[in-house]
């Protein structure tokens, strides 16, 4: 891939995990509204970026190569 293209990659994948984490935001409202336990914890949002190959490591990893 070129510079270009690992940057669209990360834009992408970034866009992706946006939107998991705002159907999590949703749910765990919807859930404390019905007075149900949250479905999503911290660590599942920390989780995120690691789950999209987006955390600072793989980052750095996909520039490198």
């Amino acid at each position: 891939m070129t510079p270009e293209q690992k940057a669209a990659y990360i834009f992408a994948q970034s866009v992706a995990a946006m939107a998991e984490i705002e159907g999590m935001k949703a749910t765990n409202l919807e859930r404390e509204r019905h007075g149900d336990a949250l479905a999503y914890d911290k660590m599942s949002f920390n989780n995120i970026p690691d789950e999209y190959g987006i955390s600072h490591n793989a980052i750095l990893m996909l520039f490198r190569d």
